[in-house]
């Protein structure tokens, strides 16, 4: 069975905000350990970009591996 395209977008955006959540969580723990210290608003800025990016890379590779399909 196919998945309807609101349960892909469902999908989709869950995906992101657990991302979100993951990449800031691993900053706070990790940064510290390299001798990075930010603030939880940083953390934040800096999980949105990174975030951001992971969209963009995802989308660019979803259309290119549909062009050779």
């Amino acid at each position: 069975m196919k998945q309807s395209r609101r349960m892909s977008l469902v999908e989709s955006i869950a995906n992101v905000i657990v991302g979100y959540g993951i990449a800031v969580g691993t900053q706070v723990v990790v940064f510290p350990l390299f001798g990075i210290h930010a603030s939880l608003s940083d953390n934040l800025t800096i999980g949105a970009i990174f975030t951001l990016v992971s969209i963009i890379r995802s989308y660019a590779l979803r259309r290119a591996f549909e062009r050779f399909r």
